[in-house]
């Protein structure tokens, strides 16, 4: 498997997880202060864009890794839960990185 599939799914990992948590923080204005309907609008709008990308990118790294079907919709689930895409994301690289080509095994000094 290539470096770039892992690391595409990295990347939208953290900008899906950070887009949940500003989203989260905008329902809080929205429904807390009945302030920011516009900006939360937006912000869900664009959560929902780049977590489609997201679930496009993690089922590509799950197809490659063949992952059973139980741990590949708990990755695609992680995208819809705040802060879980943080952990599942370092859970992920660490179970596939010796899946990738060229990747080497870390060295351990005695």
């Amino acid at each position: 498997m290539k470096s770039s599939v892992l690391t595409r799914y990295r990347v939208m990992a953290y900008v899906t997880a950070v887009m949940l948590l500003v989203l989260c923080a905008c329902m809080v204005f929205k429904y807390g202060f009945d302030m920011g309907e516009d900006v939360t609008f937006a912000v869900s709008q664009t959560h929902g864009v780049l977590y489609i990308i997201y679930l496009i990118f993690a089922f590509d790294l799950g197809s490659k890794a063949k992952w059973p079907f139980g741990r590949l919709l708990w990755v695609l689930l992680s995208g819809t839960i705040p802060f879980a895409a943080f952990f599942v994301e370092r859970k992920v690289v660490r179970d596939t990185l010796p899946l990738v080509d060229g990747a080497e095994p870390a060295t351990v000094k005695a």
